[in-house]
């Protein structure tokens, strides 16, 4: 059978186009070589309880906010979302003092400028670059608009334009400290990045009662409901090329799935090692690809309590040790900074039984189990994943007193991650931006060859909000940008 579109990759950027395309009467192919659809999404049991991998909240939600519109033609609006503090929906403690950030942009600015009253002035210009660049996020998908200035903040130095635009150092880590959700570097983050990382969890935020496989059961069962298919254990080890054009994948166990269109759900240097052969795809092509650099893994900490013993905090609490958020996790001698995500309690009560600490981890750090692979590690491999945790463990309980009563826990690498999830290095957020090189890093989803698309967080921008923006981005090459932009224009 051929197929108008074949989708190498199932993770969220994968089944976005997948429902996209179905919906636009494609006959679409979702091939996944795991066992389950979702990638950084998907989730796991250990006993009876449910794990997330990589999700743990979502901004701009509310009709009129910067992800409504797209999240309603996906059909992921009816899900159990639920609602953080609108007068406090992050927490950032650094040192011994607590600044919260408060939903909507203008409360955002009173919250922070009764702690920073002289910055108040500032802190409204950031906010209306925040509420643009919100604004701004579908515009180049309208076939009538003049260029936007995104490309122009693509070039622009986050730590630059933080320091220009604020004078108080304590006050540009705090607005920094609700980034554990990118990679903040002081020498080749975009403004462009930092804003869209932080800009839709102030229009509002939301966390799911229950775990992400939600969303990915949503989108698969709205693919295979308008005729779509998905496979899984099925391996792309191939795609051949022909007079000009990708012509079939060709799987592991020597099935092939010819298309008129291919798209990839993968890491572009991934997708270079499937083009084999190719009169297309230059070399330069691809020593620009294998040259890119990737953001930093995650550690991650799951505790479980018992019950009735953990009230439930409806915020995400950042926690740092001293002023130094952009770079604190260079300092590979201790934990000096955590997230502690709360999942909603799915039984109504008061008391969650689940939370994740999380901090970031250099892939220099578990580079020495390269070649090793899950269950299979070493004894000092185990000590450092313990001495990480228990450090972890001991700042959240600056936040959490009885943290240390919980009654099990789990952990995860980045190497955890590159098993599971076969992302290179085990990377949170994908390929590195620069502004400092900005054709290079802020990828198109067209490759050389035209009939071969890409998609995913390493493109433009990386998270649940990202993705789904590129996602749209890489069908409007498929079925034009009219088609898309009546979608997304409202």
């Amino acid at each position: 059978m051929k197929y108008n579109v074949v989708i190498i990759g199932s993770g969220l950027g994968g089944l976005e186009c997948g429902y996209i395309l179905a919906r636009h009467g494609q006959r679409v192919l979702l091939l996944e070589q795991g066992k389950q659809p979702g990638g950084c999404l998907q989730s796991y049991h250990r006993r009876t309880q449910t794990f997330d991998t990589g999700f743990h909240y979502v901004g701009g939600l509310d009709e009129g906010q910067s992800l409504h519109t797209a999240f309603k033609y996906l059909d992921l609006l009816d899900l159990p979302w639920h609602h953080l503090d609108t007068d406090g929906f992050d927490h950032v403690t650094i040192g011994e003092h607590t600044y919260a950030f408060a939903e909507g942009y203008d409360a955002f600015v009173e919250r922070l400028a009764d702690d920073f009253p002289s910055e108040r002035t500032a802190l409204q210009r950031y906010a209306e670059l925040l509420k643009q660049s919100s604004a701004q996020q579908f515009s180049a998908l309208n076939p009538h608009a003049e260029e936007t200035s995104s490309h122009e903040l693509m070039e622009i130095s986050a730590w630059h334009y933080l320091n220009e635009n604020f004078h108080n150092p304590l006050l540009i880590n705090v607005l920094s400290g609700t980034s554990l959700k990118m990679e903040l570097r002081k020498e080749s983050l975009p403004l462009f990045t930092f804003l869209h990382g932080n800009s839709s969890f102030i229009e509002s935020s939301w966390r799911l009662r229950g775990d992400g496989s939600q969303i990915v059961n949503k989108l698969a069962s709205g693919i295979r409901s308008q005729g779509g298919e998905i496979i899984c254990n099925a391996k792309v080890q191939e795609l051949m090329e022909s007079d000009g054009k990708v012509v079939y994948a060709v799987c592991s166990n020597g099935e092939k799935y010819e298309s008129d269109m291919f798209i990839c759900d993968l890491h572009p240097a991934q997708i270079c090692q499937l083009v084999k052969q190719s009169n297309l795809m230059k070399p330069a092509y691809y020593n620009r690809i294998n040259r890119l650099e990737n953001t930093f893994g995650m550690f991650t900490v799951s505790l479980l309590f018992p019950k009735k013993r953990l009230r439930y905090f409806n915020y995400n609490q950042y926690i740092y040790r001293k002023a130094n958020v952009w770079d604190f996790y260079q300092d590979k001698t201790s934990v000096g900074g955590v997230l502690v995500n709360c999942h909603v309690p799915e039984d109504d009560s008061e008391y969650t039984e689940q939370i994740d600490l999380l901090t970031p981890m250099l892939w220099e750090q578990c580079k020495a189990w390269n070649n090793t692979q899950v269950g299979k590690r070493d004894g000092e491999y185990k000590e450092m994943k313990k001495r990480m945790a228990n450090e972890c463990i001991e700042l959240a309980g600056n936040f959490i007193p009885d943290l240390t009563e919980y009654s099990q826990s789990f952990t995860s690498t980045p190497l955890t991650w590159r098993d599971y999830t076969l992302t290179p290095e085990g990377s949170a957020y994908g390929v590195r931006k620069d502004f400092r090189y900005p054709l290079q890093t802020l990828l198109s989803p067209r490759t050389p060859i035209p009939n071969l698309l890409q998609t995913g967080q390493n493109l433009m921008l990386h998270g649940v909000h990202g993705v789904t923006m590129t996602a749209f981005y890489t069908c409007a090459e498929i079925v034009g940008k009219e088609a898309i932009w009546e979608i997304v224009k409202n």
